[in-house]
């Protein structure tokens, strides 16, 4: 399969029009989403840095509904005055700069090529054969394209923000990325439950805090007695056990216990540690649904485990393959991850049990708390990825206590709320409009606003902060990618298909959706609706419902 492509950065330096990255459109049919792809890895790049494909996030809890429902008598919002920012014209060279490819080349130009710790080549350097240039999914906004009027968007708005099928609670932002202006503004900045649309929040402030090229370590260190080695987890939800793991490219514990046999020489290994003190707290987070730890979708989040706590990797690989995404997890996934590591060092389960590691004294080799090995993950840049392509609930937690620990806090779900909370208030977010449980997006006690989520979207674009645009390049691309990829394609949402790029969020009575979309015109907007009282069984009629609301400005100049 042709992997995404996105457009050269103009070799003189200006920026092209387009800001919006685009995906191939391969002759055939259009790609399933479970056949999510990364571009590699150039040559040359670590085994931990190579590509990875995940798995999806949870498909949405409820039961099927019936149609949307006409909208019933509710006021109009008022036109809104304009947003607290206005952003410059610098989203496009922001995403070529963060996101350009040369054509389907492995080469990353800019900054990407360091974050993944790559070397950048010319153009048609790329190992392999070479593959004819995609065409473009995504249309391409046009900076110059007349922006919509609010008169006009709350014409085509407000009787889809209305409609029965999103319950009496819609919270709308819709702003202009080019100018910040506000288009219309429905509850904008009412704190509204978010689900998964969270992980845009937990996206965008580890980005902030421990930058792209960010690699979490495992570290092995001798014990306290001659033989015994402690295990000690950095908080690498991708972590393999060997070259057969979930996630493509992870660091591997035989990688890791190959070093540890290396530095202990002649002594046999007698006992495994398992240190995963990095985190504290609860490892679920109290306002989870009573299913979430056994619905295949979350687990229990602690610092050392191996391919995201699934129990079968193989079977899962399958089930992904066939589109179902959930996996059945371990319930301890440190003790798991520390018995597969015994038995790579010849060590029977019984070998196993929980500890801390030793401080080091000396640097003496084999001395109690020295290094005996350590790998490193994918750098923070791919997660992000993973994680917002296909909505990795525990990659997302994982995300957010990366936080904590870059701002001195416990890696807990309240250290890590908490750290969230200030790195969004240091990046001029209204932090007011934030208060968070998670960084999943599954604790029904998180609270966003969708003025919120859109400034946010524009800040990853404006250009101050070049490494947060990293989370357009996992965007899901309706009718074609990720959460997105088989909606869109109804004669009342077609228009959006190729034309939004957006996460979505859902839990049951919760629906909501965030990101971009270029008008019929080619404007570039940024838009999120949350509504958190949708009736239990209208999972399917609030999906539309959203859906016609995205492509309704993706179809319309409104003006």
């Amino acid at each position: 399969m042709t992997p995404p492509s996105f457009p050269p950065a103009h070799p003189d330096g200006p920026a092209p029009t387009s800001g919006i990255p685009t995906s191939p459109a391969p002759a055939g049919p259009r790609r399933e989403p479970a056949a999510r792809g990364y571009a590699p890895a150039g040559a040359g790049a670590p085994a931990t840095g190579s590509a990875p494909v995940g798995p999806s996030g949870p498909p949405p809890s409820g039961q099927p509904g019936g149609p949307v429902s006409g909208p019933p008598g509710a006021a109009a919002p008022a036109a809104p005055a304009p947003r607290r920012r206005r952003l410059p014209l610098v989203l496009a060279l922001v995403l070529l700069l963060v996101l350009a490819g040369a054509g389907v080349a492995v080469v990353r130009p800019g900054p990407v090529a360091g974050w993944l710790g790559e070397k950048a080549e010319p153009a048609g350097t790329a190992a392999g054969t070479p593959e004819p240039s995609p065409s473009a999914v995504l249309g391409e906004p046009d900076p110059n394209a007349p922006v919509p009027t609010p008169d006009g968007v709350r014409a085509a708005l407000d009787p889809l923000v209305r409609a029965a099928a999103l319950g009496d609670r819609v919270n709308v932002s819709v702003a202009d990325v080019a100018t910040g202006q506000s288009l219309f503004a429905r509850g904008a900045d009412d704190p509204t439950v978010p689900a998964s649309v969270t992980k845009l929040v937990t996206g965008v402030t580890v980005l902030a805090a421990r930058g792209p090229a960010y690699r979490i370590p495992t570290r092995a260190v001798a014990g306290p007695n001659p033989g015994e080695v402690v295990v000690v987890g950095g908080g690498d939800p991708t972590l393999a056990v060997d070259g057969k793991g979930f996630y493509p490219g992870a660091a591997r514990l035989d990688d890791l216990a190959r070093q540890v046999k290396e530095a202990l020489g002649g002594t046999a290994p007698t006992k495994v540690i398992v240190d995963s003190s990095l985190y504290s707290g609860p490892v679920y987070e109290p306002g989870w649904d009573d299913d979430i730890p056994t619905g295949g979708y979350g687990a229990a989040i602690t610092a050392l485990m191996t391919d995201g706590a699934r129990r079968d990797v193989p079977q899962a690989k399958k089930d992904h393959e066939n589109g179902d995404h959930g996996a059945e997890r371990v319930a301890q996934p440190d003790l798991a991850a520390g018995r597969a590591f015994a038995r790579l060092l010849g060590l029977p389960a019984s070998a196993v049990s929980r500890g801390t590691a030793p401080a080091a004294a000396d640097a003496t080799a084999g001395a109690p708390g020295s290094e005996l090995g350590k790998v490193e993950s994918l750098p923070l840049v791919r997660m992000v990825d993973i994680m917002i392509t296909d909505s990795d609930n525990v990659i997302a937690e994982a995300m957010a206590r990366q936080v904590a620990l870059a701002r001195g806090k416990p890696a807990s779900f309240s250290g890590a709320a908490a750290a969230m909370d200030e790195v969004a208030g240091e990046l001029g977010l209204p932090a007011d409009e934030l208060a968070l449980a998670d960084g999943s997006g599954l604790s029904r006690t998180d609270r966003i606003s969708p003025s919120l989520l859109t400034d946010l979207i524009a800040l990853a674009g404006d250009g101050s902060h070049p490494e947060l645009a990293a989370i357009f390049g996992g965007l899901p691309v309706g009718g074609w990618s990720g959460t997105l990829g088989e909606r869109y394609g109804s004669e009342g949402t077609k228009a959006g298909a190729g034309m939004v790029r957006a996460k979505t969020g859902t839990l049951t009575g919760v629906h909501a959706i965030a990101g971009l979309v270029t008008t019929a015109d080619g404007r570039l907007l940024t838009f999120a609706v949350l509504t958190d009282r949708v009736p239990a069984d209208g999972l399917d009629s609030a999906r539309v419902a959203l859906d016609r609301i995205a492509a309704t400005l993706a179809g319309c100049g409104c003006r």
